[in-house]
């Protein structure tokens, strides 16, 4: 492989539109314009494309005091995945996109599936790896996250999207009055957004069903940060408890009465520090 230059700057790295398609087909939103390189590898998504202006407008609401200090590259996978294809896979193609397009070993946040994915990655390509944020992930799904996931996975091969949405809008819409709207609403907006075919979700989802890599978890070298909500109802406080045990040096916090995704502004001071150290 013939020998590939770091950027000086962030401006040199080839990834330079606001969103678009890495040379090996991985999806990007780009956000924020800090000198430090940070990639995100996204959670799961109904379709394998850059972020709409509503969820890119989330993202960067979720992360908005890095973006001073880093540039985000919010990075899905890429289309058209053939059937079978693993977590590994997937941590194969991040590290392709990192190697020819950013050059140098990158703070990566995996968020949520992204999260299952970027374990992987820290697993089989530590020397592209500085710091490692898993973010409301752990070394599996816990019981009701593959439920839920499974029954996505079971209306989208059926085409039935409003379902989808709302099986996903209860997992991670907060208790309240108005959670039967933010529901109904959220799950009208997905579907309505919905792809046209639902192959790549459903790949995602088996090879997410089927990663476990909890005995491999003392191999991960990179300094490691897990936050989570002690009340997401994807994985369990016990799950994140094992992860972060599992890697030598992990720092876990939970955040009481929080649920799926970890977020706020106590998070967010908690992820500067840490990318900061």
């Amino acid at each position: 492989m013939p020998e590939v230059r770091a950027p000086a700057s962030i401006q040199e790295i080839p990834l330079p539109a606001r969103s678009g398609l890495s040379r090996n087909g991985l999806p990007y939103n780009r956000i924020g314009d800090g000198p430090n390189p940070l990639v995100l590898f996204q959670g799961l998504t109904l379709e394998n494309a850059p972020m709409g202006a509503i969820e890119a407008r989330y993202t960067r609401s979720m992360y908005s005091a890095l973006t001073k200090e880093h540039t985000l590259f919010v990075v899905g996978r890429r289309q058209g995945l053939p059937a079978g294809y693993t977590i590994a896979d997937m941590a194969n193609d991040y590290a392709e996109m990192i190697e020819h397009e950013i050059a140098r070993p990158v703070d990566v946040i995996g968020l949520s599936t992204g999260g299952s994915i970027c374990q992987q990655f820290a697993l089989d390509h530590p020397d592209l790896l500085r710091r490692l944020v898993i973010h409301s992930s752990a070394h599996k799904l816990g019981p009701l996250g593959k439920s839920a996931q499974l029954r996505i996975r079971d209306r989208a091969r059926e085409g039935r999207w409003r379902e989808c949405g709302a099986i996903l809008m209860e997992m991670v819409a907060p208790p309240g009055g108005y959670r039967g709207v933010v529901v109904g609403m959220g799950s009208l907006m997905m579907a309505l957004g919905a792809p046209k075919s639902p192959s790549d979700l459903i790949v995602t989802i088996d090879a997410e069903d089927r990663f476990d890599c909890r005995d491999r978890l003392g191999e991960v070298r990179a300094p490691t940060l897990l936050v989570a909500g002690e009340r997401d109802p994807f994985y369990t406080p016990e799950l994140f408890r094992a992860t972060a045990e599992g890697i030598p040096e992990c720092r876990l916090i939970l955040y009481q009465d929080m649920g799926h995704p970890a977020k706020g502004q106590q998070f967010q001071r908690d992820l500067l520090a840490f990318l900061r150290e």
